[in-house]
């Protein structure tokens, strides 16, 4: 498959792999990507994907069983991790729409030049994080974007770190979706991760807490040896 394809459907959708998960029947939207990724949207909540398979994964598209058809199932799909043993089975009710689009060749995220700027400094300087602190990437390529910076801890956990001017709560949402999906693949679990930013809100310091993220507060200007602090006098 080249390009993406977007099909809207009234389906129902179970994920099964380290649990097992269910999506009622709804109308929902099924993303196939030409990674191999298959994500399922709905209209409401957040971005996020209700539920997703990261590449490399394979589609197969199946007849139902007589008691699925009987049901009103017009067909199955059947996606399944090649990495790992798990697997997502969508039951197909009614298609709404089905199209497909060659999207080209991505550029890339450009992020403005403090971000971009943190994000080389803190690769750089990973003792601010912690001693023993060792770089595995930068833009570390996932199926929803790339994570800023993945590490390895002191004890040689993996760490992964989301950069922001200013912290929110939709960074800390960004990361929790790069955690759920980085703690699928059992080269790199457990995964843990901190989110730094220059300024954090109470808000985003709360929800970070809360999801087991670390927050670090980041001196740019420190980072960057423009700021003295030995000589201050205050």
């Amino acid at each position: 498959m080249t390009g993406v394809r977007l099909v809207i459907a009234k389906c129902s959708v179970d994920y099964v792999g380290r649990l097992k998960a269910h999506l009622p029947l709804a109308v929902r939207l099924l993303l196939v990507k030409a990674d191999g990724s298959v994500l399922v949207h709905s209209d409401g909540g957040s971005y996020k994907p209700l539920n997703w398979m990261s590449p490399p994964a394979t589609l197969r598209i199946v007849g139902p069983e007589d008691a699925e058809l009987e049901d009103g199932v017009i067909s199955q799909w059947i996606v399944k991790s090649t990495k790992a043993d798990e697997q997502l089975i969508i039951n197909i009710y009614e298609e709404l729409h089905d199209s497909s689009h060659d999207l080209g060749t991505d550029p890339g995220l450009i992020k403005d030049g403090v971000e971009a700027d943190l994000q080389r400094l803190l690769a750089e300087q990973l003792h601010l994080l912690g001693a023993g602190f060792t770089l595995i990437r930068r833009e570390y390529f996932t199926a929803i974007g790339p994570v800023d910076i993945l590490a390895r801890d002191s004890a040689g956990a993996t760490v992964a770190i989301e950069l922001k001017r200013r912290g929110d709560i939709d960074g800390v949402e960004q990361l929790t979706r790069y955690l759920e999906l980085l703690n699928r693949d059992p080269l790199l679990a457990p995964v843990r991760g901190i989110f730094a930013a220059q300024q954090i809100k109470p808000q985003a310091k709360t929800l970070a807490t809360d999801r087991g993220i670390e927050c670090k507060t980041l001196d740019y200007d420190a980072m960057r040896g423009v700021d003295d602090s030995a000589s201050r006098l205050f």
